[in-house]
């Protein structure tokens, strides 16, 4: 099966950066959607990012548009989401996950239904972000 590794996680001060990174291993990832989710203690979990297996279609959570921006490079199996003027409440556990394009885990209308993540079938075991002073 699909197995997802995210990196790139960390300590940062308000208004810095990290990239994140998913990496695939057994299976090639241009197959597949990668969603980014996260989830603060205390908190369910939300939708932050996906993009489509092609990477022509990105979607982004209104909390994060404008500062994250998600890529892929499908020549090194791996996903990106560069964070940037990032916040406190940016703090949480990233999780990466891989869905199927067929189950259309990257449209619009699911990314803001709310149950973007029934549609992904992969998930990593998430790296930890802190924002913090």
């Amino acid at each position: 099966q699909l197995q997802l590794v995210e990196s790139g996680g960390g300590l940062v001060q308000p208004g810095g950066s990290l990239r994140l990174s998913c990496a695939a291993s057994r299976f090639t990832l241009d197959y597949y959607a990668i969603g980014w989710f996260r989830q603060a203690p205390g908190k369910g979990r939300e939708t932050v990012s996906c993009i489509s297996s092609s990477g022509g279609i990105t979607n982004y959570a209104d909390s994060v548009k404008g500062r994250f921006t998600i890529s892929r490079d499908n020549a090194k199996n791996t996903v990106y989401l560069q964070m940037n003027s990032l916040k406190p409440e940016d703090t949480a556990t990233y999780y990466c996950a891989a869905g199927q394009p067929s189950r259309g885990p990257c449209r619009i209308q699911t990314f803001y239904s709310g149950s973007l993540a029934l549609l992904y079938d992969y998930w990593g075991q998430g790296t930890q972000v802190t924002v913090s002073s």
